[in-house]
């Protein structure tokens, strides 16, 4: 179980990558703006790849009536996220160093592995929904209303994964170097699971 515990230590302890990293990033691409407009998504809140463009995307959605970037008192998640993350980080350090010492087998690995999968689904669900609503629940007042062929308000929210035309925009939304951090951890505590099932009797 030595090397399986490394493993799980070191793939834990990768989660901790989401306090310095961005975990997504979105960027809004027109010919008025030759350097796209972009904001990168932590954990903890939301920041501007550039100095201005979170000022300059909250003046383009005033037209169209959506809301401002949210500040991390605003939401919810800003708060709970690092929360969840250090202790899923914490929980599988330990996990690892009782596996190091055999106090535990590798399926303690894999049901960490299991409620870290659970809590990614529910994170992301929880991000479209969050674009969604940034997306359709439009200022009635603003200065800009724009609709379908059918009269419907139009939806302009950004895609959860890949590039959209939004408008005269294109919406860009892919993972960062957080999100990368976490796949790679989930892949390493996968593998200590795997070493350590074929392990003869959960020894290596």
């Amino acid at each position: 179980m030595k090397k399986s515990g490394i493993l799980m230590v070191i793939g834990s302890a990768l989660l901790l990558g989401l306090f310095i990293y961005p975990l997504w990033n979105i960027q809004l691409e027109a010919p008025q703006y030759p350097d796209p407009l972009g904001m990168n998504i932590y954990i903890s809140g939301i920041q501007g790849e550039e100095e201005f463009d979170i000022q300059n995307i909250d003046g383009i959605n005033h037209y169209i009536g959506m809301k401002k970037i949210p500040k991390p008192a605003e939401m919810w998640e800003f708060n709970v996220f690092p929360l969840v993350i250090g202790g899923m980080a914490g929980l599988g350090v330990l996990l690892g160093i009782l596996g190091f010492f055999k106090v535990i087998g590798p399926n303690w690995f894999l049901g960490w592995l299991i409620l870290m999968t659970v809590l990614g689904i529910l994170g992301m669900m929880d991000f479209n929904n969050w674009l969604t609503d940034y997306g359709t629940d439009l200022d009635p007042k603003a200065i800009m209303k724009l609709t379908d062929s059918e009269g419907n308000p139009l939806s302009y929210k950004p895609p959860l994964f890949g590039s959209q035309k939004i408008l005269n925009f294109t919406a860009h939304s892919y993972p960062k170097a957080g999100a990368y951090l976490m796949f790679a951890g989930m892949l390493l505590t996968l593998v200590a699971w795997w070493v350590g099932k074929k392990s003869p009797k959960g020894k290596s």
